[in-house]
């Protein structure tokens, strides 16, 4: 097994996202080692945006998202 570098401090967010984007994640984590975990409570970012859609699209989303007892914003905003 080899001898794994330590991961550095990082003053921000964006020079984590550059280290990692420069340098091998495997030569400072073990992955064989790694699990899986679940961050339930965990909000994704948002970012409000104005969107344009032709009169009757809107109107079926509504339909839809009445139809299953759910705002239409929520609806739109659903992955799957």
């Amino acid at each position: 097994m080899k001898k794994l570098k330590n991961i550095p401090k990082f003053k921000t967010e964006e020079e984590g996202k550059e280290f990692w984007l420069n340098n091998d994640s495997t030569e400072y984590i073990n992955w064989e080692k790694s699990s899986l975990v679940s961050f339930p409570n965990l909000k994704p970012s948002t970012k409000t945006i104005s969107l344009r859609l032709p009169e009757f699209l809107l109107n079926d989303i509504k339909t839809i998202a009445n139809k299953r007892d759910v705002p239409y914003q929520s609806l739109i905003k659903r992955k799957n």
